[in-house]
């Protein structure tokens, strides 16, 4: 298939176009290469894709809505995967403009470009920091989503809002995936993983908030890669059990999903730490914080219908997970 990648140089994007190239399919990545993070590290990602024959490159802004356009005109996707947004809760406290422009704006750009394309399946990343103030757990599609606690949450909820009109209005079947903290080789520097990482090894101190007590469904890179692509290959259509008098969260009477997807599992982040440190072969000095404006306790994904539907099985312990990680960490640092 002719697939779209946006966000191609991002950390799940990289990892996807490398999968669905090596099936065979051609892809067409979209990045702007920002510096929300080190530009380096993308690029370096970007380097392991660009030689392949069957990926092909644009550098664009999802609010470039006419690069955007021209992308889509020239590749004519079947199917896109949007991946690219402004990430991080935390920056979303500082810099808010950031997220409207690409997580809304961008978005309503990436829905047109697929309506007026006549694309046949949209799959976008949405955030399990959808579910905000909620403390039921572990956390269900069916669960509502109505108390963000970010804006990068807010952001996240209203993809999801806007897809469904787009599946209502012009029959343009969608699929939201509601990420849990993905971690593995080529991750986010400012994710927690890598953070603690480039401090132990430098024997400098890790922040760790919640004094280590939250927890998190951390799940392997590969695991993600995996259900997104059998997502993919899933094209929704409408839910014949939709009733509109007891309406399902997940679902509808118009081409539309959500799931969540995330190992299952949760890992309270001192144990997350101690592994960390075992295979770094170091014990961490800790800086003990209060909880942070804008994050949640605990997260914990029910993957029950992203199972059901795609046969999603997640099988990356953290223990596998860091310690790959860490291996590629020392490798592509020298350290």
């Amino acid at each position: 298939m002719r697939i779209l990648v946006t966000g191609a140089a991002g950390f799940i994007g990289s990892a996807l176009s490398e999968r669905l190239l090596a099936r065979g399919d051609d892809v067409l990545g979209y990045d702007n290469l920002n510096d929300y993070y080190d530009p380096s590290l993308k690029e370096a990602r970007l380097a392991r894709l660009t030689p392949q024959a069957k990926f092909d490159f644009v550098r664009g802004s999802l609010e470039d809505r006419p690069t955007l356009e021209k992308a889509f005109a020239d590749f004519r996707p079947q199917r896109v995967v949007n991946l690219a947004a402004q990430a991080g809760v935390r920056y979303s406290l500082t810099n808010p403009y950031a997220y409207i422009e690409s997580n809304l704006v961008g978005f309503i750009n990436v829905l047109e470009a697929c309506r007026h394309g006549h694309v046949e399946h949209l799959v976008y990343a949405s955030s399990s920091s959808v579910y905000g103030a909620n403390r039921k757990l572990p956390f269900s599609v069916q669960d509502p989503v109505d108390h963000p606690v970010s804006l990068y949450a807010a952001t996240k909820k209203a993809n999801e809002l806007m897809a469904h009109t787009y599946s209502h209005l012009y029959a343009l079947p969608t699929t939201g995936l509601r990420f849990f903290t993905v971690y593995g080789p080529w991750g986010r520097p400012d994710m927690a993983l890598f953070l603690f990482t480039r401090r132990i090894l430098a024997g400098e101190p890790i922040e760790v908030f919640n004094h280590g007590r939250h927890t998190r469904d951390f799940t392997y890179i590969d695991d993600i890669v995996e259900g997104v692509i059998r997502t993919l290959d899933r094209v929704p259509a409408a839910d014949p059990s939709f009733d509109p008098l007891e309406p399902s969260a997940a679902s509808s009477n118009a081409p539309y999903r959500v799931y969540n997807i995330g190992n299952h599992q949760p890992i309270e982040l001192a144990h997350y730490i101690e592994v960390l440190e075992a295979k770094l072969g170091r014990t961490a000095e800790k800086i003990l914080l209060p909880l942070q404006p804008g994050d949640v306790p605990d997260t914990y994904a029910d993957v029950e219908e992203l199972s059901r539907d795609t046969g999603y099985a997640p099988a990356t312990p953290v223990e596998t997970g860091i310690g790959r990680f860490v291996d590629w960490y020392r490798g592509y640092y020298d350290v």
